[in-house]
């Protein structure tokens, strides 16, 4: 405030000030409390809920984003690749048979390459992680809390945690060891890159591997798993424990070089002074010194597996197959048998020497093959139980259903029906309670899962074609699924309706005696797009509805596998308001032809009125023929009277006699079959 009036202070989303023209003077003089109200705004706009952060995604990115979710999935793919890539490093010494070591250059390209690749993914993530909001600690309370974005505190909190391990297991150390490094060195050449390349790996291989853990972590948070279906879960832990293979069988390699390069030493220092550690680098072979001594020398039969003159322990397969002067495959694939059998074995089969390194070797071999070979086996039976967990607790159900069907001694008739129904059931619904599982949706949610499961086989029923989108969705909620077995009864007549159903695939026998009328039946066929138990809608209509349910008029048989939506009492009387609201005529002529108790009824109104008519046509006819014979003349009395004649007349009028009794009952024809009552389609004067 000033004396002029009050000045308007902006800010960004960020907490940055706007400036404009003459506000620098004014801001000066602020009072204190105007200056720490402007602090608290700063920190209040430090911070931003989800649904807010479309405002400065541009400059950092949402933890819980897809972006982010898709970049972790990449990420997580390139260090799996890394970590493959960084043991076939001990694969670069090679084993010459002029008893001398040397680097495979192409094979050292080709890594090269690979690992510079797999670095970049280590960069960008180092980038990505300064840009990426996090959820500040106390707005966790409640929901999902408000995500920091202020740069400054971002890079802060990344560089106080994980920055360094992320920077480690970034750095090209590899490539700058073998190909700058190295070559400077004095002194043996391969002697320096065996030691230092297995000290630069191993050093580097922890965070990489320490990196896996909370990535994975970071995935199953934002999407709850790491793979998307059970089978790619079992994979992926059949893969890491092939690392784990992969890893061990190449320390094994470059550990056998050691052994034999010991070897060579051993024998070498029995030769003195004619042979020198220098002549086992493979660019010594053309020295004078060196030919002089090997032409000379008896290495090969001293350091030969067959022989017993030095112990070489776990190292020996190596030696004994050529694995160290075998092409590149060659030895990569038998190295990766080796530690695959001998992690899964638990290093049963090692037979070490008295060599504390190789004994240790051996330890670490069979504790991580115990601890390995526990969390593969146990993470593969949940991934693999979880494909069939339906399949097993349908199994059990069974299991459950047949005894106790034994223990209550049921008929073997009726224990087919039930295993018929089980069956069905299964093949319908794989196992899962659809009702339960809507159930834990939002109610919008739920909404459009019905809408999309029920809306088109809705529309199939034609009481419900006149209906607007609106009142088919209210309709659509309520329906529930129904499966029914061939020769299961529905309802049977007399007994209370609860449900009204709703055909979708299959067919029924609806048939009516009429309250067992002797010499009286009725039947039809319910097939898609019919429905049953229309005596719950009228009842449902009534304006004044009874407590009491109707009773049926008809008796309902599957006569196939069916398929329906049923609407319960309670649900019906929401869809008879609903009903109401249309009170056309249409729908109450609709209603009365595809109910099968008004077709009944009209089918026995039509046969009665269509008697009625035969028979006054038939009186009609002769009451005529009665007529004519009267009005004749009498015969004469000498020409005798014929007996067809007087047969005729007396016929005609016991006929007409007959006719006048009946016709006074005509209306009788119909009475033990009563109307239907008359659904109320009108709207509440109310």
């Amino acid at each position: 405030m000033n004396g002029d009036g009050m000045v308007k202070l902006k800010y960004n989303i960020n907490g940055t000030k706007i400036s404009e023209p003459g506000t620098e003077r004014v801001e000066s003089k602020l009072p204190a409390t105007t200056r720490r109200g402007k602090l608290l705004k700063a920190k209040v706009l430090s911070r931003v809920f989800s649904e807010d952060f479309e405002r400065v995604k541009k400059k950092i990115l949402d933890p819980r984003g897809p972006v982010i979710r898709r970049w972790n999935k990449i990420f997580l793919v390139a260090c799996l690749v890394s970590l493959f890539v960084d043991p076939l490093f001990f694969y670069l010494p090679v084993v010459k048979k002029d008893v001398c070591i040397d680097i495979g250059i192409p094979l050292e390209v080709i890594l090269t390459m690979v690992r510079s690749l797999a670095d970049a993914f280590y960069i960008v993530q180092i980038f990505i992680r300064f840009r990426t909001a996090y959820v500040a600690p106390p707005s966790r309370v409640f929901g999902r809390g408000e995500l920091v974005i202020d740069s400054g505190k971002i890079a802060s909190r990344y560089l106080k945690k994980s920055f360094w391990i992320d920077l480690l297991a970034a750095l090209p150390l590899p490539q700058v060891l073998i190909w700058i490094i190295i070559p400077n060195l004095n002194g043996s050449t391969m002697m320096n890159t065996k030691n230092m390349l297995r000290f630069i790996i191993i050093f580097q291989y922890l965070p990489r591997l320490f990196l896996i853990f909370p990535l994975s972590s970071q995935i199953v948070n934002a999407t709850g798993v790491v793979t998307e279906t059970a089978w790619a879960g079992a994979a992926y832990n059949l893969m890491l424990y092939m690392l784990a293979s992969h890893v061990l069988g190449a320390c094994w390699y470059l550990l056998s070089i050691e052994r034999q390069e010991a070897c060579w030493k051993t024998a070498c220092d029995l030769e003195e002074p004619y042979c020198q550690y220098k002549y086992f680098d493979c660019n010594k072979v053309k020295d004078p010194g060196r030919l002089t001594w090997f032409n000379s020398s008896n290495i090969t039969s001293l350091c030969s597996p067959s022989s017993s003159s030095y112990p070489f322990g776990i190292y020996g397969d190596g030696l004994e197959f050529n694995v160290t002067t075998a092409p590149f495959f060659n030895k990569y694939f038998y190295c990766l048998w080796w530690g695959l059998r001998n992690l899964s074995s638990l290093g049963q089969n090692l037979s070490t020497s008295t060599y504390a390194g190789e004994i240790i070797f051996a330890i670490i071999i069979a504790t991580l093959g115990l601890v390995l070979f526990a969390l593969l086996i146990g993470n593969m039976q949940t991934y693999l139980q979880s494909t069939t967990v339906r399949l097993e607790e349908w199994r059990i159900k069974r299991t459950d259903t047949e005894q106790w069907m034994r223990h209550r001694q049921l008929p073997p008739e009726l224990r087919q029906s039930i295993r018929k129904y089980d069956q069905y059931k299964w093949l319908a619904t794989r196992g899962v309670d659809e009702e339960a599982l809507l159930e834990g949706l939002p109610l919008d949610l739920r909404r459009d899962i019905k809408r999309h499961l029920c809306l088109d086989l809705v529309r199939r029923v034609p009481l419900f074609d006149q209906m607007d989108e609106r009142m088919l969705d209210a309709i659509c909620e309520r329906l529930k699924p129904a499966l029914c077995t061939e020769g299961t009864y529905l309802v049977r007549e007399g007994d209370p309706v609860n449900e009204m159903l709703f055909i979708i695939r299959g067919h029924l026998d609806s048939y009516t005696t009429n309250g067992g009328r002797t010499g009286f039946f009725n039947s039809c066929r319910i097939g898609p797009g019919d429905f049953c138990g229309e005596e719950l809608l009228t009842w449902a209509l009534d304006p004044r509805p009874s407590v009491v349910l109707p009773s049926s008029t008809r008796t309902v048989k599957a006569i196939s596998e069916v398929e329906a939506f049923a609407l319960r009492a309670e649900d019906l009387k929401f869809v008879a308001a609903q009903f109401r609201r249309l009170h056309s005529k249409q729908l109450r002529h609709k209603f009365r032809f595809y109910s099968h108790q008004w077709r009944t009824w009209a089918a026995c109104f039509v046969q009665a009125a269509w008697r009625r008519f035969k028979k006054r046509k038939e009186a009609a006819k002769l009451r005529a023929m009665e007529d004519l014979m009267v009005a004749e003349p009498e015969p004469e009395p000498t020409k005798p009277v014929s007996g067809l004649a007087i047969y005729a007349a007396k016929l005609a009028a016991s006929t007409r006699r007959g006719i006048n009794m009946h016709s006074e009952s005509d209306t009788g024809v119909v009475s033990p079959l009563q109307k239907p009552a008359e659904p109320d389609f009108s709207v509440d004067e109310e």
